[in-house]
């Protein structure tokens, strides 16, 4: 597919976007590739797995995703050979409404992430966290709160109310795979994901972050440099985030429906 064919933003779209890159730190592009063409994308684009770097993500919710559907994303990472972190996410946000100190929070940014046909624009807060914390919050050997330090906390009880990190589920691992390169022809580092979800399903996601002023010229440069290198513009877009949420939410319902006990017939 061509650059022409691919999915443009409509004009209230593109009006919209315009009007939040003036209050953001920073714009993300992204792109999924189809499973069908994730071999022929990793060999034209160059990409060496070798040269990538192992994560594990996991996010914490309700079975019914009930901060989900208020806006918030609880989320922990473990980093090969480093520390790990912990974010409080919330999305989408209007960057005018947000208070001046949160602004000012060194920990807390504003990103809009753009995708083929649409955009969203999200207020993360991440702070850093002992990798072994992470892994005991995975194996259920710690609270979640003590991945979160006040000003997270903070936050979250301004958005849901107190109380919920004490009632959370722990929805995953995932493996990920990362990979930071500079494609030959391409004045611009491209960072490839590989997310390996646990039923077997592969999601790669590529993405470039860049400067709110070039935006617009990034874009441009990238989609005619994955266009020329056979990717395809057009497929359908999945999020790492909600095909996670969506999946592991599914299988904590089933779980509890397995665990409840049958009615007894009289």
């Amino acid at each position: 597919m061509s650059v022409a064919d691919a999915p443009v933003l409509s004009t209230e779209q593109l009006v919209e976007l315009v009007d939040l890159l003036k209050g953001v730190d920073s714009v993300e592009l992204k792109l999924t590739v189809p499973s069908s063409a994730r071999r022929a994308a990793v060999t034209a684009l160059g990409m060496d797995p070798l040269d990538g770097q192992l994560r594990q993500v996991v996010f914490f919710d309700t079975p019914d995703l009930t901060l989900n559907k208020q806006g918030l994303i609880l989320r922990a990472r473990r980093v090969q050979g480093r520390a790990g972190d912990s974010v409080v996410k919330l999305r989408p946000v209007d960057p005018a409404a947000l208070p001046a100190s949160l602004r000012a929070d060194p920990t807390y940014s504003v990103e809009v992430d753009v995708l083929p046909g649409g955009f969203i624009c999200s207020g993360s807060m991440k702070v850093q966290v002992s990798d072994h914390h992470v892994k005991e919050v995975i194996a259920g050997d710690r609270p979640i709160r003590d991945l979160y330090n006040k000003h997270q906390r903070a936050l979250i009880t301004e958005t849901v109310g107190s109380g919920w990190l004490t009632g959370l589920d722990v929805l995953g691992p995932i493996n990920v795979l990362k990979l930071k390169w500079t494609p030959a022809g391409l004045d611009q580092r491209l960072v490839a994901e590989l997310w390996l979800y646990p039923n077997g399903t592969p999601l790669l996601e590529l993405s470039t972050k860049c400067a709110p002023a070039d935006a617009f010229a990034v874009a441009a440069t990238a989609k005619a440099f994955l266009a020329s290198h056979g990717v395809d513009l057009g497929a359908p877009q999945q999020t790492k985030t909600h095909t996670a949420l969506e999946m592991f939410s599914a299988e904590l319902r089933q779980n509890a429906s397995a665990d409840a006990p049958a009615a007894v017939s009289h």
